[in-house]
């Protein structure tokens, strides 16, 4: 932070104010509202676009809001970073997947997103190249697996990991949507700063990139885990699967180590211990 000045604009619908770090500027506001981006934005170098509505769920009950915030700002985004020259560094996800045909996930896998949050995220993956390529826009798209960390919020749209540590925690049965066979690739936060870090530098550009641990495991074995890691006595139940779940999913993380220079250092154990010896994730610590 002390090399950079950092503005930041955030709604707060999700996140907190008091998670920020304090040298940074914020600027309370929604990224739909093109006349304080413009401002916001003014003589900056990059732009690391992370806002978004995250929640598959919610895309599917919304498809029309979830549009807006994710693909309609998006392009806000981008023609606010080629008025002020400035590199955009953006994050895409794993959702544009849908259910591959091979395991690992390379950037190569064919596309067929299972839910509008999937479509729109694949919208922005394409919208970053050819802004690259009509424009010289530098940009790199980020495609990030399932991403944890500290002071996720165990909300009814929040990541898995947060929402077992918290049903955990409270003693409450930990609740596995189907059967629990379902695998997924989860990558610390930290590991996702690297890699943006990485994207900042880079002369890889208008490029899209995995950002896994190229490692999988069954929300069944989570769970059990979660329940280990927390020494709780929570029941784990089943409920009901959810519309457009994603079966299987690991990242193939070659291209990104070879073209980027990335390299996961978080088990998930250990971020998952470190989350658990640490403050609640549900308050700043």
């Amino acid at each position: 932070m002390s090399d950079h000045d950092v503005r930041i604009i955030d709604d707060f619908s999700s996140g907190r104010r008091e998670n920020v770090h304090p040298s940074a500027t914020v600027v309370d506001g929604d990224i739909r509202d093109d006349r304080r981006l413009s401002r916001l934005v003014r003589d900056v170098d990059v732009i690391f676009h992370h806002a978004a509505s995250v929640s598959v769920d919610r895309s599917i009950e919304d498809p029309k809001l979830s549009h807006e915030v994710n693909v309609d700002a998006t392009l806000s985004i981008l023609e606010a970073a080629r008025r002020e020259e400035a590199r955009c560094v953006l994050a895409s996800s794993a959702a544009i997947y849908g259910q591959p045909e091979r395991i690992p996930i390379d950037e190569s896998e064919p596309k067929s997103p299972a839910s509008p949050y999937g479509i729109e995220k694949l919208t922005v993956d394409h919208y970053a190249h050819v802004y690259n390529d009509l424009y010289g826009l530098p940009t790199v798209a980020l495609r990030y697996f399932n991403v944890y960390g500290p002071r996720q919020t165990a909300s009814d749209y929040s990541g898995v990991i947060s929402v077992f540590l918290d049903q955990a925690r409270n003693d409450r049965p930990i609740t596995v949507h189907g059967d629990g066979s379902q695998t997924r690739d989860f990558v610390h936060v930290d590991d996702v700063v690297q890699a943006n870090l990485l994207a900042m530098e880079t002369d890889r550009v208008g490029e899209a990139y995995n950002v896994g641990t190229g490692r999988a495991i069954s929300i069944e074995e989570l769970a059990t885990t979660v329940r280990e890691v927390t020494d709780a006595d929570s029941e784990i139940v089943h409920t009901e699967g959810r519309p457009g779940d994603v079966e299987r999913s690991r990242a193939d993380i070659g291209k990104t180590r070879s073209m980027l220079g990335y390299e996961p250092t978080t088990r998930l154990e250990e971020g998952l211990e470190t989350l658990v010896e640490g403050p609640s994730m549900t308050h700043r610590p």
